[in-house]
């Protein structure tokens, strides 16, 4: 893993490897017109977000929601379907009837847990419709902490063996457990240096952590925006190229440590497999529609969230890649089952 550059930049890069997804998944139909959607939506639409209330996804579902709601002129209702670091969504969404009245804002997880052996599901049994965020990981500490940067806490983390050292943000082998894993790894620690403990989001997990009883957070810095403005948590570090600009005064790891480990996770609306394409097109565009929208674009800054667009063929490609990478980083931390 000490090799192992953690970012997706260079899984970008692999894309020729994998080939594109749009046959596969059945987005090819997506040039149709959204006219041909007559009708669509007439009733109220159910956004099912995988995560608990509170948290980063699910901030970001109901902003999203809220500016797709004037695009399409119906109700959005965001449910939290929280469960089985992921699994409990997902299926609720694969199952859904594909006729544009359940859709999800999903997250990285989607090209993990098929890796774990959690589910048998994957990026194939969806439909992609528009990617709408990018966060990468943070290093989080209460403020109650002695550590002051990541060089201090990492070295105390290598001085510890015994597993002292707790940390939580979303399920085992969620994206932020992998953040974790794979730093240590990047360290020249094992993957299981800090105890894990898995918990329903990054919004429980910081609360975990202001009362002390987990020692480390590295979810996205804007899933700790509340606790870190009201004194209750640190920011050590971003894993990321460069800092957040909503966190100026938070360095990258690379200025702490020298290293180009980085790594995050992405946020898009997905809906179940087999939807009509002109009803995909339509969602397509209340999602490209939201994303440009003040409401949305004003949320995202204030936030401290990652602002990236991609439309339901370059999300799916991007699927692709995405899941290969998480397959080789799992099986790096050991956390992959197969």
């Amino acid at each position: 893993m000490s090799n192992t550059k953690a970012t997706f930049s260079v899984v970008r890069r692999q894309v020729v490897q994998y080939g594109v997804v749009a046959c596969a998944m059945g987005i090819a139909g997506l040039a149709s017109s959204p006219a041909m959607a007559q009708g669509y939506p007439s009733k109220p639409i159910t956004m099912l977000v995988p995560w608990a209330a509170g948290g980063g996804t699910d901030a970001v579902a109901r902003a999203v929601a809220a500016a797709m709601e004037k695009d399409l002129g119906v109700v959005i209702n965001v449910v939290n379907r929280q469960g089985g670091s992921g699994v409990v969504g997902l299926n609720a969404i694969v199952s859904a009837k594909p006729d544009g009245y359940t859709i999800s804002l999903f997250s990285g997880e989607l090209t993990m847990m098929h890796w774990q052996n959690l589910t048998n599901l994957t990026y194939q049994d969806i439909t992609p419709v528009g990617m709408v965020n990018f966060d990468y990981a943070g290093l989080q500490v209460s403020s109650e902490s002695s550590y002051q940067s990541a060089k201090d806490l990492l070295a105390a983390v290598a001085a510890d063996p015994t597993g002292t050292f707790k940390a939580s943000g979303t399920g085992q082998g969620g994206i932020w457990h992998l953040a974790l894993t794979g730093l240590l790894l990047n360290q020249q620690m094992p993957a299981d240096q800090v105890t894990w403990i898995p918990s329903q989001g990054a919004a429980p997990a910081m609360v975990e952590l202001a009362s002390g009883g987990i020692q480390i957070v590295p979810s996205a810095l804007a899933e700790g925006r509340a606790m870190i403005e009201a004194g209750r948590s640190r920011p050590l570090a971003v894993m990321a190229p460069e800092r957040n600009p909503s966190f100026p005064e938070v360095p990258t790891l690379k200025e702490q440590l020298g290293t180009d480990y980085t790594i995050g996770t992405w946020r898009g609306v997905i809906g179940p497999k087999g939807m009509d394409p002109a009803i995909v097109a339509r969602l397509e565009q209340a999602v490209k529609v939201a994303y440009d929208s003040e409401f949305y674009q004003s949320f995202i800054k204030n936030q401290g969230f990652g602002a990236e667009y991609r439309d339901a063929k370059s999300f799916g490609e991007f699927l692709v890649e995405n899941d290969a990478f998480m397959g080789e980083l799992l099986r790096e931390s050991g956390l992959a089952k197969k």
